[in-house]
């Protein structure tokens, strides 16, 4: 698993990665409501994740760990 982080910008989420400074745009996230977010989030260059469902952040940008499902880096 690694940390990440998710911040909000004028096109949606974005995924950052600091260890391997990755930063992609997030182009669907399984869960995104108050109540539950985060599940699998497939990233614009085919990376995919999974980000254990939680309540919604307080704020952005927020860090998490996140475990790699499939995909490019």
């Amino acid at each position: 698993m690694a940390n990440i982080m998710i911040r909000r910008s004028a096109e949606g989420y974005v995924f950052y990665m600091p260890k391997r400074d990755i930063e992609d745009q997030i182009t669907s996230m399984e869960f995104d409501t108050p109540e539950k977010w985060g599940g699998e989030i497939k990233l614009k260059n085919g990376g995919c994740y999974f980000i254990e469902p939680q309540s919604a952040p307080e704020r952005l940008p927020y860090s998490v760990r996140a475990k790699r499902i499939d995909g490019v880096e």
